[in-house]
């Protein structure tokens, strides 16, 4: 711990002018303790040269690709998630359309690297433990391109401590932290998006630290270049996966404090001044990253031209667009009189009816109009069949006879010859909604109570329906409700059926329907040959980006089923529970995503002494002592303060979410936290910090350097951290590997917290006295 002789209790000295230039900034240039580099521990010189750092970062990449390539190829089953981020990769290689809540560039690269391997798309991923080699799948290949990227995120984390001013083994104390981690390491060993994630999350901070250094150097061709390379890395982590949007808050904040500064009037800048940075880094880090996160969505959209499994969740314009799409190669224009079956979008059963009637009186006691039961139906029956009825008249041949949007019409039951009818009479099931029936078509008595205006969504004045391709919602003339199903079911009188009834709501979303099947037309053309080939309909990549987004948003948010290994934030830097990828029962194997229980603790308590330390400083200053030297609070303030931003901005959204989260969310938080545990140590072993970390410029007013020394604490601390670090490692290594397999008594010996849930423990036998 630093001597209190040299940082401690100092009285608050009176405060000196403000100086109207950039040199001022607290994180660059302070009046020194070792101006003199010779004047430094031995150990301390030895290790600040380029050699010894670039041997650091040899040894800690080769360590880092030696753990994430080790055994790799086992095992040679499907684990946990690559059934899905496999799949898409395949379906990249087929060019077959899917859906997915996460950014396409991160699974773009799998599809790339399975392609470059001889991957064919043949094989599915339909399951966990499905063979790779059975299958003839080249999976190593696959797995190599995470394990690449994550192998290299240990030297950026590296020289993120350089960058920010870090002694060579303070550097290497964070590296290590990820490193020797088995929650990363298991991460990065398989066709998961994680390890794509926090590699270019990485990048994106060393490119901004690396920004920051070039401001007394702004607007030269350096500095646009880190600028843009933050811009270019932010919207790679953003399009690997949705909670990328995380770095992208990060980075903003940031800069909204930077430009903060810069808008101070003791600076002693114009506001063109400050405008003309504004403007740089609108181009930046909005307008550039965002055109970079638009072309990942258009190589997508360009490559999955095929239809395919995500077909369905799409507008019907957008499948259209889709080659071999059952709309478009089914859809068809749809004519007075022609008999149709419909179904309702969401439940997917047809508009149904039958002879039998509602009862007069319903179990609550309510009484209903007895009236001809129409219901919804899961099997194609001949009481599906309606025909659609004119109510203005007809050309006698045509384009006339075409029905369109917002025409008003009439749907003829055909089995029973009579109309669609809705009027207010409470539904069985919903007192609320109003009752849907049938009326004699000959009976014009009740004649608007028929009458129904179609609504196409997203459809246009004058435009045709067609089938399969255009939902439409059918609303009443006179009561305005929209005809409506929804799960539950009717009871035995109406043999279980679902109850169709008028929904009130004008914005109901799921009373949607399409016309499944056209039974018979009046069409010269008849109904549609089989297996005609359409051309794709195009429309503009916008409306398709929009609409895939939105679709992203609303089934991210969806995710709320429960499922046995999630848990919530507030057990994540505990490491309380993990995730079972991946068991074989037989030899009693198993993948279990659990972190190096030394690493993240340590993390733990280095965010509680940096809370504790800025809490305490924050207290004494306001009695005007100054237990931490300017300097050294600066740099507590600006760079440990920058790695607590990323940390909390990348940690506590999830506890806003209801959505369903593992421990994996944790992971960028982790590395976050492991920039930050280096900070922290850095300040207890020692209160000397090298200055100047920023580039100085032509008007930087100079400041005597300074200059680290930890001596021999240094190396001895981070020394026996890593040596236990990588001892938990070793231990933890078959619950990451999923090799050897172990038995019930070496299980339990390995689960390390009672809350873990490994698969095979042997079960405990109370002794009995």
């Amino acid at each position: 711990m630093a001597s209190p002789s040299k940082a401690r209790q100092r009285l608050k000295a009176a405060a000196a002018p403000a100086v109207g230039s950039y040199d001022q900034d607290d994180d660059d240039h302070v009046h020194a303790i070792y101006q003199n580099p010779n004047s430094r521990s031995a150990v301390e010189r030895a290790l600040d040269t380029p050699q010894a750092s670039a041997a650091m970062v040899g040894v800690l990449t080769a360590i880092a690709f030696a753990l994430r390539f080790y055994k790799i190829n086992q095992p040679d089953q499907v684990v946990f998630d690559e059934v899905h981020f496999g799949k898409f990769a395949s379906f990249y290689i087929t060019r077959e359309y899917y859906f997915d809540v996460h950014p396409p560039f991160a699974k773009l690269l799998f599809g790339l690297a399975g392609w470059f391997v001889g991957f064919d798309g043949h094989f599915t991923f339909d399951n966990i433990g499905d063979s790779y080699t059975d299958n003839h799948v080249p999976y190593v290949g696959m797995r190599a391109l995470p394990a690449i990227l994550g192998s290299l995120t240990v030297p950026v984390v590296y020289a993120i401590m350089k960058e920010t001013g870090y002694s060579t083994i303070i550097a290497a104390f964070s590296a290590c932290i990820l490193l020797f981690d088995n929650a990363h390491i298991a991460q990065s060993r398989l066709i998961l998006l994680d390890a794509t994630l926090i590699f270019f999350m990485s990048l994106t901070i060393y490119s901004y630290v690396r920004f920051r250094k070039l401001r007394y150097w702004e607007f030269t061709v350096e500095w646009w270049s880190w600028l843009i390379a933050t811009g270019f890395f932010m919207a790679c982590t953003w399009g690997s996966k949705v909670n990328g949007i995380l770095t992208v808050a990060t980075i903003g904040i940031a800069v909204l404090v930077d430009l903060w500064d810069i808008l101070d009037h003791k600076k002693g800048f114009t506001m063109e001044h400050f405008w003309k940075h504004f403007m740089a880094r609108a181009v930046g880090l909005i307008v550039v990253p965002f055109i970079i996160y638009l072309s990942f969505f258009y190589v997508h959209f360009a490559v999955l031209t095929h239809s395919g499994t995500g077909d369905s969740f799409m507008s019907p314009a957008f499948q259209e667009t889709l080659i071999g799409n059952e709309l478009l190669m089914n859809s068809q224009e749809l004519r007075y009189y022609d008999v149709v079956t419909m179904k309702h979008k969401d439940t997917k059963v047809y508009l149904h009816s039958h002879p039998e009637r509602y009862p007069l009186q319903y179990d609550d006691g309510r009484i209903s109009s007895q009236g001809q039961q129409v219901t919804g139906y899961g099997h194609d029956d001949i009481n599906n069949h309606w025909q659609i009825i004119p109510t203005k008249a007809l050309p006698e041949a045509g384009r006339g006879r075409v029905v369109r949007q917002d025409d008003v019409i009439q749907l003829l039951h055909v089995n029973t010859q009579t109309l669609l009818l809705t009027h207010d009479v409470a539904s069985p099931l919903m007192p609320t909604n109003q009752e849907f029936t049938t009326w004699a078509k000959d009976d014009h008595s009740r004649h608007n109570d028929t009458l129904f205006y179609l609504n196409i969504i997203d459809g246009d004045s004058d435009d045709p329906w067609k089938s399969k391709s255009s939902h439409f919602k059918l609303v009443h003339g006179s009561t305005r409700v929209s005809m409506w199903t929804h799960t539950k079911q009717l009871p035995e009188w109406a043999f279980k059926q679902q109850e169709i009834n008028g929904n009130k709501s004008p914005t109901e979303k799921s009373a949607t329907w399409f016309v499944d099947q056209v039974i018979s037309t009046e069409s010269s053309e008849g109904l549609p040959a089989d297996h005609v080939p359409k051309e794709p309909k195009k429309i503009s990549f916008f409306r398709k980006f929009g609409e895939l987004q939105l679709l992203m948003l609303q089934h991210n948010a969806g995710l709320t089923s429960s499922h046995p290994y999630a848990s919530g934030p507030i057990n994540w830097p505990f490491l309380i529970s993990g995730i079972s990828f991946w068991t074989e029962n037989e030899a009693q194997k198993q993948i279990y995503l659990i972190g190096n229980i030394v690493g993240w603790w340590t993390c733990v308590i280095a965010l509680s002494i940096y809370v504790g330390i800025m809490g305490a400083d924050l207290l004494a200053r306001r009695r005007g002592i100054e237990p931490i030297p300017e300097a050294v609070r600066g740099r507590l303030w600006n760079s440990a303060g920058f790695f607590l931003l990323i940390w909390a901005v990348h940690y506590l959204p999830f506890f806003l979410m209801g959505r369903q989260l593992f421990i994996h969310h944790y992971l960028p938080s982790h590395l976050a936290s492991a920039l930050l545990a280096g900070s922290v140590l850095s300040f207890i072993l020692s209160d000397t910090i090298n200055y100047p970390i920023s580039i100085v410029g032509r008007w930087t007013k100079m400041r005597k350097s300074e200059y680290a020394d930890l001596g021999m604490r240094g190396p001895v601390v981070v020394g026996a951290f890593t040596f236990i670090m990588f001892l938990m490692f070793l231990y933890m290594t078959p619950l990451t590997y999923g090799t050897p397999g172990l038995d019930g008594d070496t299980i339990n010996a390995k689960r390390l917290l009672s809350s873990w849930t490994l698969h095979f423990a042997a079960k405990e036998i109370a002794e009995i006295s």
